[in-house]
């Protein structure tokens, strides 16, 4: 996932929020990589920040159970 802050060109004074949500490897994040240089490209919006969030391996959630349960009153 990452999410793109990003200025309209029309009001420059607001920000705007655009969340990529898509599968790419760590570290080198060649899709992202690719996205963002075809929104320099082509989109009139200039970026302002670019926040990442990762996994290093796609994995099934991880849980354990509990071992035991207390009710509380």
């Amino acid at each position: 996932m990452a999410e793109n802050l990003y200025r309209l060109p029309a009001h420059p004074v607001f920000l705007q929020s655009c969340i990529w949500h898509d599968y790419d490897l760590a570290p080198r994040f060649s899709l992202r990589r690719g996205f963002l240089g075809s929104w320099a490209a082509k989109l009139e919006g200039r970026l302002r920040s670019v926040r990442v969030a990762h996994s290093k391996l796609i994995t099934p959630l991880e849980f354990r159970l509990a071992a035991r349960e207390f009710a509380l009153n």
